[in-house]
């Protein structure tokens, strides 16, 4: 925030349109959209994301209001409003969207049963926002209260309409959630005012600008999803279109030193850019613009080939938060910031939606279960700004946003409502629809029920991913007239699997994935039953050798989850001098003692004793090699979203070999 596989899933080329009220998603293409596939309603009922969303629900989102009220965010929406006195609170000018971020969070939340406490802070948080809006729609308490209501001055860093975008966002989950349109005419005012204001040269508009901040784009493409109003998506072309002509100075920083359409990489500020991209996704699935889906295309290709870390982490440096260049990808110094990471999944749906294709899903799964996850702690009360990993041994923490030890709120505290929002609504990101059949992206236990052609379909999901790798997937609701392709996701990362079809069995050979899908063609009956066998076992698995910082190290991974050692669990000394022996084999245990229930992989190695080098830590490299002892130490390695909820101490992903 600061600055200091190609193929659509069946024969279907089309998705059925989502009505208005039928689906509470956060990403709902409308009805003359291009996409390839529709999302689908999804009930999340148990197993490892019921107990993550269970958590957010039960702690994380009820703290909120507290947490915002504490940091001044509440206070400065009443300074605003005027029926308080006093002085603004934060340090940046964009404090108003930790409140519409937790907004959206709360009403996804609300879309899933009532709460009569959360639903009254809710309300309690709407009319404080309506009250502080401006008559013309204008909302920033940072503008209207420390600028003395000047707008659009600071357009690089004031994030006026990231701020707006967020809160459309917010609006939309609401007007979705809950059928009320409080929030959204509110949201729709800013938009109008918006539109009032900002246009390209020739349009008579006062301004020609964009924000420093990319957000606002994808927000408005959903808001003319949710309203119709075409002027909306417009706009959001508009400023999509404006990034990459100088507006903002040319820095790539802020994504404006080349314009989307012809960029060949990822670059600058990893947040904004990923937001950007969604936005470019959005406008290419309403409009069916090739060109712009051919950027997104190329531009994912590139992030995921040379700037992703093996968490589905994103962004290389601490200053600017930027991605850094292909192949840069440090371990103590990762920036992986958690708002990248959600970003990424926010980009890569909406990218899974336009082509139907299975690759966006799997770096959603990685991103799911590694880099996202590791942003909240297991008690669903602190968190981490930023992901490395490798802490090393020694490391002494300074604190704040940028600290490697989780933390209760931050100054910009981005990610925790940030993660809020996307537990609470991802149920929405697992499950799809087109005319021809229904895939299932992600597996977790529920129920996902999709429309084909007019005809309902729901099958019921029973899985212990990730700790095992079968998915039960049972027919309940299909037409009985017609066939319908069942697809399934295989991950990139599983090289085995079996699948039995009532009662017949077959292996990759019999039923071969094309493009990461396995499809299954036949008019289906309720109580068809299918179970599909993901081969889990642990793998060691190494980088490109142009990553120069793991050079000659491996990680450990087991179906979805990366694996890290933590310090705590050996005791004896620290893990920069550990070394893994590669011959002998890794075995598993499930730990329903450990970390709220974990498989860890157990490892051989040895600890390095290097003597002494004396003054200098440097010898020539023809000189003898140092003198050293080594004992032998079993390792134990646990999934890296679960590190940092023990103990301050080290860590590391990435493991030498020799």
């Amino acid at each position: 925030m600061p600055r200091p596989r190609s193929a659509a899933p069946s024969s279907s080329a089309s998705a059925p349109s989502e009505q208005a009220g039928t689906f509470t998603g956060p990403v709902r293409p409308g009805p003359g959209a291009k996409a390839a596939l529709a999302p689908v309603a999804g009930e999340v009922r148990a197993g490892f994301w019921s107990t993550r969303r269970e958590v957010n629900a039960r702690t994380s989102l009820p703290q909120g209001p507290e947490l915002l009220e504490t940091a001044g965010n509440l206070h400065n929406l009443r300074l605003a409003a005027g029926t308080v006195e006093g002085e603004f609170r934060g340090a940046y000018p964009f404090v108003d969207t930790d409140v519409y971020k937790w907004l959206e969070a709360a009403s996804w939340q609300l879309a899933q049963g009532p709460s009569a406490e959360l639903e009254s802070d809710v309300d309690r948080i709407v009319s404080l926002v309506a009250a502080a809006q401006q008559p013309d729609g204008y909302l920033n308490t940072w503008f209207q209260l420390v600028k003395g209501g000047e707008r659009y001055k600071d357009l690089r860093w004031g994030h006026e309409l990231y701020c707006a975008g967020h809160l459309i966002q917010a609006a939309v989950a609401h007007h979705r959630a809950t059928g009320r349109t409080e929030l959204l005419d509110v949201a729709s005012k800013f938009a109008d005012h918006v539109d009032s204001v900002f246009g390209p040269p020739g349009s008579g508009k006062e301004i020609d600008g964009i924000d420093g901040h990319p957000e606002v784009e994808t927000a408005l493409v959903e808001l003319y999803r949710e309203t119709g109003e075409h002027r909306y998506l417009d706009l959001a072309g508009y400023f999509v279109d404006r990034f990459g002509h100088g507006l903002l100075g040319g820095e790539a920083y802020c994504q404006d030193r080349v314009p989307l359409r012809e960029a060949d990489n990822v670059e600058g500020h990893a947040v904004r850019q990923l937001y950007l991209l969604a936005a470019a996704a959005d406008l290419a699935t309403e409009t069916g613009e090739a060109e712009l889906r051919s950027a997104a295309e190329r531009l994912w290709h590139a992030m995921t080939t040379t700037k992703t870390h093996l968490t589905g982490g994103l962004g290389a440096h601490h200053e600017e938060e930027d991605f850094g260049d292909p192949y840069e990808l440090p371990n103590e110094r990762a920036y992986c910031e958690t708002c990248a990471a959600i970003a990424s999944v926010q980009w890569s749906w909406r990218m899974a939606l336009l082509t139907g294709e299975a690759r966006y899903s799997d770096l959603i799964e990685r991103t799911l279960y590694n880099g996202f996850l590791a942003g909240v702690s297991l008690d669903g009360e602190r968190w981490l700004y930023v992901n490395p990993l490798q802490v090393r041994d020694g490391h002494t923490d300074t604190g704040g946003d940028q600290s490697a030890r989780r933390t209760r709120w931050f100054r910009c505290a981005c990610c925790p409502p940030n993660v809020m929002r996307l537990l609470a609504s991802l149920e929405h990101y697992l499950a799809t629809s087109d005319t021809g059949g229904l895939q299932i992206h992600q597996y977790a236990t529920g129920r996902y029920t999709g429309d084909l052609d007019g005809a309902s379909v729901a099958v019921r999901v029973e899985t212990e991913y990730p700790w095992q790798g079968a998915i039960g997937v049972t027919v309940e609701d299909t037409p009985a007239d017609r066939p319908w392709t069942l697809s399934l996701r295989v991950p990139q990362w599983c090289g085995e699997y079996r699948v039995r079809c009532g009662d017949m069995a077959y292996d990759q050979t019999d039923a071969p994935v094309a493009d990461g899908w396995l499809r299954l063609e036949r008019t289906w009956a309720p109580g068809d039953r299918v179970v599909l066998e993901l081969a889990i076992e642990p793998r060691l698995t190494a980088a490109d050798p142009r990553v120069d910082a793991v050079r000659g190290c491996v990680a450990i991974e087991r179906g979805p989850l990366v694996y890290c050692l933590e310090q705590v669990d050996h005791p004896g000394g620290g893990l920069d001098d550990i070394v893994l022996d590669t011959t002998r084999p890794l075995a598993v245990e499930h730990r329903p003692d450990l970390l709220g229930g974990v498989t860890t992989v157990a490892a051989a190695g040895h600890r390095r004793h290097v003597a002494d080098a004396g003054w200098w830590p440097y010898s020539s490299a023809h000189s003898e090699a140092p003198a050293t002892d080594n004992d032998p130490v079993e390792l134990t390695a646990i999934p890296y979203y679960a590190w940092a909820n023990r103990q301050d101490g080290s860590m590391r992903v990435w493991l030498p070999t020799s």
